[in-house]
């Protein structure tokens, strides 16, 4: 059988080697809890402190405003929660109708809870617009909350603009940059982010392990009650084996951020500029200011969810949207609030490319997905 062509990136990544030799003491012999004073749990704890220093400084932050979480589910629901902490005074949510579910379902709970939630639409190329943002946000907004990179259509959001008009009404500015941590340069002083969600699996790291980013000063409350660990808001034994993993993964990903970004980007365009050619193909997300591996895609008359079967039947991995809402028979909320109808949305095709990633791969699938979209509409 012909080897795998893993168009999946959004989903998640293949373990990096450098992370994997990082993470193999600390799963055989270095085993010690971070929190016992003996040999062993020093070691742990050394472990744990030189990842949260390496993950701050590649984020321009500070070792003590990183919190080593279980993924970026939990990491955007503790900063969902977080809003609470103003009390009376501020009883109100502004998120952008794009965001991923692990930040919907938490504002829907708080709004059930009794805050109002505004969802902040977005234009055709799913970006939110500041001037959008300003006529939502006011005096009695508690936190703001949009995604760095959409995972769907890839596109970036104009952040450090959106952080400045969240704070223009005193309201922290929350990200999740799960899809563009690793991928993109982020530095959060410079783009005024208060709070930001990431999550290692995305990046070359493992499974299970994520981050927060709170500034000094955010009173965000404990994510979870228990043991005390991570200096009180989020109590459990610390994964260090992960949180060494993630940090390997991270540093490796920024320090060939440009080289790799250049070439995937490159593949992307071949990609796109292919795909394009197939008759009714739309390309979605912004033609320009996307992540470098999202190529994103509505077919006229073809079901995305039977585009990706028959890709996998040629042995190539795609996915028709989040990676965390297959199987669902609804139409993807992004592509809704892009202005798209359902039956566009239901159209839909993400291919997204990786680092081992070559041009046989863009080859391979510009030959198998013209006769795919064919067959489907001649059904």
């Amino acid at each position: 059988m012909p080897e795998l062509i893993y168009l999946d990136h959004a989903a998640t990544t293949p373990l990096s080697r450098c992370a994997l030799e990082a993470m193999m003491p600390y799963l055989t012999e270095e085993f010690g809890n971070p929190s016992s004073i003996y040999q062993p749990g020093r070691k742990a704890r050394t472990a744990l402190d030189n990842a949260r220093e390496k993950i701050a400084s590649l984020f321009g932050a500070h070792p003590d405003e990183i919190y080593f979480t279980s993924g970026g589910t939990e990491s955007d629901n503790w900063v969902i929660r977080a809003a609470e902490e103003f009390g009376d005074k501020r009883k109100r949510l502004v998120v952008s109708s794009v965001e991923h579910h692990a930040v919907l379902k938490p504002a829907q709970e708080m709004q059930r809870r009794g805050f109002e939630l505004s969802l902040l639409p977005v234009d055709r190329s799913c970006r939110v617009l500041p001037e959008t943002l300003r006529k939502e946000a006011d005096e009695k907004t508690a936190l703001v909350s949009v995604m760095m990179a959409n995972n769907e259509v890839g596109t970036i959001m104009p952040i450090a603009e959106l952080a400045s008009t969240a704070h223009e009404v005193g309201a922290w500015f929350h990200t999740d940059a799960v899809q563009a941590a690793g991928h993109i340069p982020i530095n959060v002083e410079k783009l005024g982010i208060d709070m930001m969600s990431f999550s290692a699996h995305k990046f070359g790291g493992p499974k299970g392990i994520g981050g927060l980013y709170l500034r000094r000063g955010i009173r965000a409350g404990p994510g979870q009650l228990g043991g005390g660990q991570e200096r009180g808001l989020r109590a459990g034994t610390e994964n260090v084996a992960g949180a060494v993993g993630m940090a390997a993964a991270l540093e490796e990903s920024c320090r060939r951020m440009e080289e790799n970004a250049s070439r995937i980007a490159a593949l992307r365009d071949r990609l796109i500029r292919g795909v394009l050619q197939i008759p009714g193909a739309i390309l979605t997300g912004d033609p320009k200011n996307r992540l470098p591996g999202n190529a994103s895609f509505l077919f006229e008359g073809a079901s995305g969810e039977a585009i990706v079967f028959l890709l996998d039947r040629s042995g190539i991995c795609a996915s028709s949207g989040s990676a965390c809402s297959a199987g669902a028979l609804e139409p993807s909320h992004v592509l809704l609030a892009m202005g798209y109808s359902e039956e566009a949305a239901r159209s839909s095709l993400r291919l997204t490319l990786g680092e081992e990633n070559t041009e046989a791969d863009v080859t391979e699938v510009l030959k198998v997905l013209p006769g795919i979209i064919s067959r489907l509409r001649a059904e």
